[in-house]
């Protein structure tokens, strides 16, 4: 019950750390790509306001330029016909006029010229424009005008019209032009100065508006500074965060089905092993090895399987994750111990040479009591420690002292130890020089790869080098054809097993098998 109460427990935090997750990447998503969409949006709205006032700016230069080329006398009727064409044609345009020294001569346009002579200029330019910012004193009839004057001729321009905000009027927007503010839309929004604001977009102290300030500089340093209400950004986005939160419920109700078809199939696979355990369901075949060199079978691997009621065949890739998981593995070991002892122990002792392989797990080696119930095992079953040979895989040794120990009180009781699985893992040279061990399997991936051309078809030829260096005995997984078994033995590996020779065996036709063999091997004349 503490195992099934841990393995719930682990699942439902699985459970819910996969919805977290889920929700937390559907939301970042669903964020960040509406705060870049509506950064395009307003920086392209930015963009467009700048470019229309720098367009401004420069057509008003441009135009003041052309009268001053004007090849007619200053003030006449062509002269005035001219500006005040040139005043229609621009709406945000109120006045022009022509000055001559301090005095403004004549001008058309809805203000008078006395009115339009500020004292102290914002800006004076290289080129020759002198500029007014709106402000006081360039104020008319509560109008705060932009002027511009180059050469005889001034410009008086309505900011107002410059900064075109649509029929939005809950979008506020302010125009800098060389940092000074030229034009507010409305003329009283309260935005902030473009220094006190991040580039891109922003939320407002208050929660309650989302900032934003982009900056041009073509032909003029601008900067837009422009507000809208949070509740615009979220309508407008809504349609997006509703589909992402379609497409999150969705995944979250994949998520927890998959969590709950695991859990019961753990959970019912879990108490069904423990129950084919403890009632002695499962079986064990043995799959012989053979002498590569003469054919003789000197030994067998004893490989667990178990069939469920109903007949189901469970391959041990899924039953033996589920052991683990389950704190089973060190029962299963002790049942295929058991089953050898039963099944092969009358053999085992009229064959002192016979070796049955037994499969160790890291969980096996962790267990303090191994050795006992080892030796206890084999003392009443009357079969010496040689003829159990240990197998275990390299994943198991990484990093493991008690793995060490282990193996060195085993292999002093007697135990042969073999490397299970070899070249899957992570072992060295270097690494295994630090394990007392006697054989080295070659796992059936290498096997299936010789004479191939593939990766693993070249590091076969340096696992052999390793084991040769180590002075380990060498058996190679998976033979299924003659042309590996010649090769391996060119290689200098000295056992294999595979199909090629037999499939795993129950035990009385793994007995029968091996007293035909040892027959054939000890009389030559009876081999094929």
């Amino acid at each position: 019950m503490v195992r099934r109460g841990r393995l719930l427990l682990g699942l439902s935090i699985a459970a819910l750390g996969g919805v977290m997750l889920l929700f937390g990447g559907m939301t970042w998503y669903v964020w960040q790509d509406s705060v870049e969409r509506e950064e395009q949006r307003l920086e392209r709205f930015a963009r467009a306001l700048g470019e229309d006032v720098e367009e401004a700016m420069v057509d008003a230069r441009d135009m003041l330029d052309r009268f001053n080329g004007m090849d007619v006398e200053r003030c006449s009727e062509p002269h005035l016909v001219a500006m005040q064409e040139a005043a229609m044609a621009k709406p945000w345009i109120r006045a022009i006029g022509y000055w001559q020294a301090a005095e403004r001569l004549c001008g058309v346009g809805f203000i008078r010229g006395s009115e339009l002579t500020p004292p102290r200029a914002d800006r004076i330019y290289d080129s020759g424009v002198i500029a007014w910012w709106p402000g006081p004193q360039t104020e008319i009839g509560g109008l705060e005008l932009f002027l511009m004057r180059y050469g005889r001729h001034d410009v008086a321009i309505d900011p107002r019209l410059l900064l075109n905000t649509g029929a939005d009027k809950k979008m506020h927007a302010a125009l800098w032009v060389e940092g000074l503010r030229l034009a507010a839309r409305p003329a009283d929004a309260q935005l902030p100065p473009p220094d006190e604001v991040p580039a891109g977009i922003s939320i407002s102290d208050d929660r309650e508006r989302i900032l934003s300030r982009f900056s041009l500089g073509t032909v003029l340093p601008i900067d837009i500074v422009a507000s809208e209400p949070v509740t615009y950004f979220w309508e407008r986005y809504l349609p997006t965060a509703a589909t992402a939160g379609m497409i999150l419920l969705l995944l979250v109700l994949i998520w927890l089905y998959t969590v709950y078809r695991y859990t019961r199939r753990q959970l019912s696979l879990g108490a069904e092993l423990r129950e084919a355990i403890a009632e002695g369901k499962l079986r064990v075949l043995y799959q012989p090895v053979i002498n590569l060199a003469n054919g003789n079978c000197v030994g067998a691997e004893a490989l667990v399987r178990w069939r469920r009621e109903g007949g189901t065949l469970v391959s041990p890739d899924i039953f033996i994750p589920v052991a683990e998981k389950a704190g089973l593995i060190s029962d299963i070991t002790r049942v295929v111990l058991r089953s050898i002892l039963r099944d092969l122990g009358k053999l085992l002792q009229e064959e002192p040479n016979l070796q049955v392989n037994l499969n160790l797990a890291r969980e096996d080696l962790e267990q303090e009591d191994l050795i006992e119930i080892f030796g206890e095992e084999l003392a009443n079953a009357q079969v010496p420690p040689r003829s159990i040979k240990l197998e275990i895989t390299e994943r198991a040794l990484i990093n493991s002292d008690a793995a060490r120990r282990q193996i060195r009180e085993l292999r002093g009781r007697g135990h042969a130890v073999a490397i299970d699985d070899f070249g899957t893992g992570y072992s060295s040279l270097a690494y295994l020089e630090t394990f007392e061990i006697d054989t080295l399997k070659i796992d059936k991936s290498f096997v299936d790869a010789i004479e191939k051309e593939a990766v693993t078809s070249n590091v076969i030829g340096h696992v052999i080098e390793m084991a040769h260096s180590l002075e380990l005995d060498t058996v190679a997984e998976g033979i299924e054809q003659e042309h590996q078994v010649e090769w391996l033995r060119e290689q200098g590996v000295t056992h294999g097993q595979g199909f090629l020779y037999s499939k795993p065996l129950t035990a009385r036709r793994f007995i029968r098998y091996y007293r035909r063999e040892a027959r054939r091997f000890r009389n030559p004349e009876d081999r094929d």
